[in-house]
């Protein structure tokens, strides 16, 4: 099946790197337009460069309320319309248990659950003119499972899945769909250092990086094979497309099986 989101027009969080980008390739590969947001801006336009017109990148800090409801009015800008948000911007935000300071909480707040709420809020009055919408979260398998990130992270986390629930239900009623998805261990630079960490390595020091970590990843869930950030992006395009009409309030765990082999 091809064009599966012909005339729907997508906002895309950390829309630069890793899973956001590979969401914003598969999204216009399927027809929809994309505005990608991310603070890297030489990232950003070279990914919006390379997949062609339908995709354009605008700098946001996506921890600061003013960009959010900037990029929504940026979409409706370039766009008209606002049909799909993948709220999916995220990454480390503190330490653990006994060394987590309020600066650590401040930042993961802002970067982790308040981003989700206010692009939720920003989001409601553009899909309601066109008759409904669908909203994407990207939470984890933190919020579910022990050991999968520290505590601070898995709990910000799992306030964006119960979140998600919450705001499906009081959108429904205008047709508006909220759904997360909970990633495994999928392979991207967060794993080694982060994006940052990633710019600094040559192309090959970061495709031998890579490919110790599927390595690592593969051994860690029953499947024995990596996640990847097309893996996430196709449950987002179900989310997205008319094949998810009836899906909401649902939380899509996308990990290998690897919350099966953990009971607490």
């Amino acid at each position: 099946m091809a064009n599966r989101l012909d005339g729907k027009v997508a906002l895309i969080t950390g829309g630069t790197s890793g899973i956001g980008a590979e969401t914003a390739r598969l999204f216009s590969l399927e027809g929809a337009k994309v505005l990608i947001v991310g603070r890297s801006e030489e990232k950003g336009q070279a990914l919006a460069d390379d997949l062609g017109d339908n995709v354009i990148y605008e700098k946001a800090d996506i921890t600061k309320e003013k960009d959010i409801k900037t990029s929504v009015e940026k979409t409706l800008q370039h766009f008209d319309q606002l049909d799909i948000l993948f709220n999916n911007a995220g990454g480390p935000v503190g330490a653990g248990i006994e060394k987590v300071t309020q600066s650590d909480i401040d930042y993961g707040v802002h970067l982790l659950l308040a981003s989700v709420i206010l692009g939720i809020k920003y989001a409601i009055e553009p899909m309601k003119a066109i008759g409904g919408g669908c909203i994407i979260n990207n939470s984890s398998v933190a919020a579910l499972r022990y050991r999968q990130g520290d505590p601070l992270y898995a709990a910000l986390k799992a306030g964006v899945t119960h979140y998600t629930r919450m705001a499906g239900v009081e959108l429904g009623p205008h047709n508006i769909r909220v759904n997360s998805i909970s990633p495994g261990a999928i392979a991207t630079p967060i794993f080694y250092g982060g994006s940052q960490r990633a710019n600094d390595l040559t192309k090959e020091e970061n495709e031998r990086k890579m490919e110790k970590l599927r390595g690592n990843l593969a051994n860690a869930v029953p499947l024995k094979k990596s996640g990847l950030p097309i893996d996430i992006a196709e449950a987002a395009l179900y989310l997205a497309s008319d094949a998810g009409s009836f899906v909401t309030c649902q939380d899509i765990i996308v990990d290998g099986g690897r919350t099966a082999m953990f009971n607490e």
